[in-house]
């Protein structure tokens, strides 16, 4: 996240809707019109499955108490709208209580290519899909509730669990190499990069993924690619808290990209 933005948090009503403009519902037709192509031909079928089941509007940005009751059927699960930049005990906490942060704001035509911190194309278009599938719903709450259990010193490394599956984790379907986190299905440019021969693919394992730094402003260099998504759901039931341990014992792999201020 950054530690500054330009962005500024919109206030839901008291019914939790929120009044886009005209200018940012023509951003989100066009940012999900351009990507839904991307997304067909790359995304792995959970995803899929969940974009359907959702059926989320394509002229206007949606709002998430609509998102929500769709959500709360399937999975239990919400969307609640966030006043501002939120931390790694809180956004725990809430995965943990089955409920999504979602940044309010959608980003300008200045960022329509690029935004580095999350709006709510990204929160929605990307996240939403998988939290109608019970298995990534409850993978995404134990990483809460393991987050609010470990010590603040613990978060970054819990969090790279997240960021490596839910975010940016790769799977295989029938052979082929397909994408299954949400980072990559709200990006135009790194979804397909992300399919390439142009970063490492390394087997799903918790304990490395716990060990791998990440860079949130660059396409990622590695990739982890879940060949059978039990093995992602089995994560749920490990002690994550002593994978930490473990992980910290070995320490943190070198970085495969360059210092930000070399970048």
């Amino acid at each position: 996240m950054p530690k500054s933005t330009e962005y500024e948090a919109k206030t839901p009503d008291e019914r939790g809707f929120i009044a886009y403009t005209a200018d940012e519902d023509a951003v989100w037709h066009d940012l999900i019109t351009r990507q839904l192509p991307a997304v067909g031909e790359h995304m792995a079928q959970p995803y899929l499955r969940g974009l359907q089941l959702l059926d989320m509007p394509v002229d206007r940005v949606p709002q998430c108490p609509d998102i929500s009751a769709r959500l709360g059927a399937l999975t239990g699960w919400q969307v609640e709208p966030v006043p501002a930049l939120i931390g790694f005990g809180k956004f725990f906490g809430m995965l943990a209580d089955r409920t999504f942060p979602a940044a309010s704001f959608i980003r300008k035509r200045k960022h329509f290519d690029y935004i580095e911190e999350p709006d709510i194309f990204h929160e929605i278009f990307g996240h939403t899909p998988l939290l109608t599938d019970p298995a990534f719903a409850a993978f995404s709450q134990a990483i809460g509730q393991a987050g609010t259990r470990c010590d603040k010193a613990d978060y970054s490394w819990l969090i790279r669990l997240y960021w490596f599956s839910i975010e940016f984790g790769l799977t295989r379907e029938e052979g082929r190499l397909k994408a299954l986190g949400s980072g990559l299905a709200s990006s135009v440019t790194e979804l397909p990069w992300s399919l390439s021969e142009g970063p490492e693919h390394r087997p799903f394992d918790v304990i490395d993924i716990l060990r791998t730094p990440y860079r949130i402003d660059i396409h990622q260099p590695v990739y982890f690619v879940i060949d059978d998504l039990s093995d992602l759901f089995a994560a749920a039931k490990r002690d994550l808290l002593a994978d930490i341990r473990e992980a910290r014992g070995l320490g943190l792999h070198a970085p495969k990209y360059p210092p930000r201020d070399a970048a």
